[in-house]
């Protein structure tokens, strides 16, 4: 399976992770943004985690400078995720009726850029 692939299949899998600790954490009396910061930082370090066997197969030892560099290039390609949604949501009326769309194209920018950034900056060779 390409690199690329397999960084998709973990961020799907991170989905799932990010989604069941913010219902665990709303269980628990957690608030709509506590919950949502602790599933986010969970799924952030299971991907991280993921991608530095499954997709890059990192040989170094985890750092938390790593960790830290994952989580900043991941926020770049957020930024390009709600950019993309934005500019198809305004400039186009049918993405405006269908705003799935535009979470779909932003999804696929995003996931290029923090492949790309992941690659280059946190688990370069």
């Amino acid at each position: 399976m390409p690199p690329f692939a397999r960084f998709a299949l973990v961020g799907a899998a991170g989905f799932v992770v990010d989604a069941g600790v913010l219902t665990l954490a709303r269980s628990t009396g957690a608030g709509l943004l506590a919950g949502r910061a602790l599933s986010y930082l969970v799924a952030a370090t299971f991907t991280w985690g993921c991608n530095r066997r499954f997709t890059f197969a990192a040989t170094q030892a985890p750092s938390v400078g790593e960790w830290a560099r994952f989580l900043l290039v991941n926020a770049g390609g957020g930024l390009v995720n709600l950019a993309v949604y934005s500019a198809l949501v305004l400039a186009l009326p049918p993405v405006a009726r269908m705003p799935v769309l535009g979470v779909a194209a932003g999804s696929l920018a995003g996931l290029a850029v923090n492949f790309a950034l992941s690659r280059r900056f946190v688990f370069r060779a």
